[in-house]
């Protein structure tokens, strides 16, 4: 984003459009689960219920045997245990279908589909997982796979060549380009990154316009697998997670992004901008919230330029409320969110000011390429994407356990994905022969995708 945008849409005093008139406020986005969730049979998991009396038994949902999943992927999910009345997390997948398009040359400059047949396949899976609310999760599960289609369709020529063309036109400025392009390093797959980065941020750009327009609010994180020519790209936005599981390796595909994490983004942005944090917060990191009585006391502490640390004499200013407050996952932006990245929030305020959090949001994934074909997967290798309610209680050690216990006693049943992820998610429940500490168990919303690799037919038709 440049600067001037940046100050014209986040920082006080500058110039102001005229007031629009008031439009008609469209209609709430309507609740529902995945489509591919109709008709869905449950397993109920007792465990809380049993924990805590006054609560409902959580039932653990599947696709109903015979729906085939993109590659034949498992999935489940289990509401939160009461947190709130909806289930805030969603689940997308599908095939994604590339079309050949050339910007028009008509008045309107509409995108045109100029042949009708797909010129390149592949498949889909996403979670988000949404928090104020299930309004901003359902819009990205409605609206991102769309995104992403049109940003991939802008670069397709540019995909099915062996260096991407320095004009996708075709048209020669400079003799030279080959070596421009080359000497950047710029390869087919960062055409495939760049559009889904493009998509994020349509995407988050959608759920804005569409949540304002239905007086809703919220936000949502964002985690999308996508495979195309041979390639698995995961692309996250939050705290949701990914890993490879293969017999001897355990590998993480994503990275989560939590005010921790991302510390020294989030303290640079308010140094450069101090409008934004408006003489409530301060920007600096202590070890713990200041008092009074560590007025000019000399105390550890970082700034955005540190990844150390070092002391300061604590002055009047030092004794605000922190940027960031808090540690693992009780830590929280602006004492509000526990999450730097993802989707919507648009409208979200620090309570009883009218500081804005979306500023210090970012709707970019990180984007982590996995080449399936030089992987030359076994059977039993797979990708698991979940929700953090399931890495809240499980690690990838834990997880990667399971997997490889589940299907090496399980390899003929076309369903036995789903069922891998059921069993994952009842692990979370507190069942008594589970590998988590005695005792754990996940309250929050849990859905979990687990993506086999090992079909070459299926991957054959991605290219």
């Amino acid at each position: 984003m440049s600067a001037d945008w940046f100050r014209r849409r986040f920082l006080p005093g500058g110039p102001v459009s005229a007031p629009r008139p008031p439009r008609p406020r469209a209609s709430p986005v309507p609740y529902r689960r995945p489509r591919f969730l109709r008709g869905s049979g449950s397993s109920t998991s007792t465990a809380d219920a049993s924990r805590r009396p006054d609560s409902r038994p959580r039932p653990v949902r599947s696709p109903v045997r015979g729906r085939a999943l993109p590659w034949n992927a498992g999935y489940a999910e289990i509401i939160n245990a009461e947190k709130s009345e909806f289930n805030e997390d969603q689940a997308a997948c599908g095939k994604l279908c590339i079309r050949r398009c050339e910007f028009g040359v008509e008045e309107d400059q509409e995108w045109l589909t100029l042949c009708p047949e797909e010129v390149l396949t592949g498949h889909y899976w996403a979670l988000f997982d949404g928090h104020g609310g299930p309004a901003a999760a359902i819009l990205a599960a409605n609206t991102l796979h769309s995104c992403l289609r049109r940003q991939l369709e802008a670069v397709v020529d540019g995909m099915m060549t062996t260096q991407p063309p320095m004009h996708l036109s075709g048209c020669c400025v400079c003799p030279s380009d080959p070596q421009f392009v080359e000497e950047k390093g710029i390869r087919t797959e960062d055409l495939v990154i760049g559009a889904l980065e493009s998509a994020f941020q349509e995407c988050d750009e959608v759920i804005g316009r569409e949540l304002e327009a239905s007086g809703q609010v919220g936000g949502c994180t964002a985690l999308v697998a996508v495979s195309l020519q041979g390639k698995l790209y995961v692309a996250n936005a939050g705290d949701s997670r990914a890993i490879l599981v293969r017999r001897d390796e355990v590998r993480p595909l994503s990275s989560e992004f939590t005010p921790e994490t991302e510390r020294q983004r989030i303290q640079q942005l308010a140094f450069v901008y101090p409008e934004l944090l408006a003489g409530e917060f301060t920007r600096l990191e202590f070890p713990r919230r200041l008092k009074g009585d560590d007025l000019g006391q000399k105390v550890l502490f970082r700034d955005h330029h540190m990844s150390g640390w070092s002391y300061k004499c604590v002055e009047k200013s030092d004794l605000k409320y922190p940027l960031i407050h808090g540690q693992g996952k009780q830590a929280r932006l602006l004492g509000t969110l526990a999450v730097s990245r993802g989707l919507g929030d648009h409208q979200l305020r620090v309570l009883d000011t009218n500081i804005q959090l979306k500023p210090f949001l970012l709707s970019v994934p990180q984007v982590t390429v996995l080449d399936v074909d030089q992987l030359e997967p076994e059977e039993r290798d797979v990708v698991v994407m979940a929700t953090d309610g399931l890495w809240d209680v499980l690690s990838n050690e834990q997880v990667a356990w399971l997997v490889r216990s589940f299907l090496s006693d399980n390899r003929e049943d076309p369903h036995r994905f789903s069922e891998l992820a059921q069993m994952l998610i009842h692990r979370t429940q507190g069942k008594d022969d589970s590998p988590t500490q005695e005792g754990q168990v996940s309250y929050d919303d849990v859905s979990v995708f687990v993506i086999p690799l090992h079909n070459q037919d299926q991957r054959r038709s991605s290219h």
